[in-house]
């Protein structure tokens, strides 16, 4: 079982209405909620923790997850508010401006945190939701708590505009990396995560300096790669396809790579720390499969596993 722990939000989409006016859709979204949807449609045993609303984007969202076999018992319901975040599309690349003050998903805390069951093998963190508090400190203690006994994945998928504190958004990042068995980054947010100008591959030495134990770097279209010390860099390229929007593109490909995990029985703290090259790059070359077929549509449409 994986557990997703994370922001689930509803993307205002742009659209062209009926009268050929712009205007926006609700579409259910955000980091976590996408990868724990990815999973459920891959058919891999997933449940979500995250802060969702009663309120009727709440309910969307459930509806969601429900559908695509994603279990959400440890929800943490609330009257707050849904968190919405209206996308710009460019070139079919997003920004996204957020509206998350006092939000369901925002405000949950420590306390209210459920048990995490021994069905439970690995847990996946990232997006916003490490950001602003009070939710990102939960999160960040439900790491350390459990990192100890379980995988612990980690993808920070930096969005700069909703960082309030940066000090402690960086304190908080060390300290989740400190405890991560997998770490996935893009070659912009490793540039944030570690700036200056050391060449790329001396700053993924620098994350397994801090704890990591895989460093996955994707690479858009030119592939991604995985980082093990001691272990020769492990490289995959790209399925080549017609790119609607990159929409969910990273958050879907980490599903794929721990789903693969999980058919390869993988999904443990020692595996991994004795993951050959041929494990790895089957696990880069499911998730870059799978993301190739979202970047393919439009939005953050993760394929069912029958459409592989």
């Amino acid at each position: 079982m994986i557990l997703c722990c994370g922001e689930a939000l509803i993307d205002m989409v742009p659209v062209v209405g009926v009268n050929g006016e712009s205007t926006y859709a609700p579409l259910s979204g955000g980091a976590i909620f996408n990868t724990s949807i990815a999973l459920g449609r891959l058919q891999i045993p997933t449940k979500i923790l995250s802060g969702v609303s009663n309120d009727l984007f709440g309910e969307q969202l459930v509806g969601e997850l429900n559908t695509s076999n994603v279990a959400t018992d440890l929800l943490i319901r609330s009257k707050r508010p849904t968190t919405l975040a209206f996308v710009k599309l460019t070139d079919g690349h997003a920004q996204y401006t957020f509206y998350d003050e006092n939000s369901a998903g925002r405000m949950i805390e420590t306390s209210e945190l459920p048990v995490v069951g021994s069905d439970v093998d690995a847990l996946y963190f990232g997006g916003i939701s490490l950001c602003a508090d009070p939710a990102a400190t939960t999160y960040e203690n439900l790491a350390t708590r459990e990192g100890g006994q379980k995988v612990v994945m980690i993808d920070p998928n930096i969005r700069i505009s909703f960082i309030d504190d940066e000090d402690a958004y960086r304190g908080r990042l060390d300290r989740m990396i400190a405890v991560a068995d997998i770490v996935k980054t893009s070659d912009e947010d490793l540039d944030w995560i570690i700036p200056g100008d050391l060449p790329l591959s001396k700053k993924i030495d620098v994350l397994h300096q801090k704890g990591a134990g895989i460093v996955i770097l994707t690479k858009g279209s030119k592939g991604a790669e995985a980082h093990v010390q001691g272990q020769d860099v492990v490289f995959v390229t790209a399925p080549k396809v017609d790119v609607a929007d990159t929409v969910g593109a990273g958050d879907t490909f980490n599903a794929g790579f721990l789903a693969q995990l999980h058919n390869l029985g993988l999904l443990n703290k020692e595996a991994l720390e004795n993951i050959d090259e041929d494990s790895l790059a089957q696990a880069l070359s499911f998730a870059a499969k799978v993301a190739a077929v979202t970047v393919s549509r439009s939005g953050a449409n993760p394929p069912y596993l029958s459409e592989l």
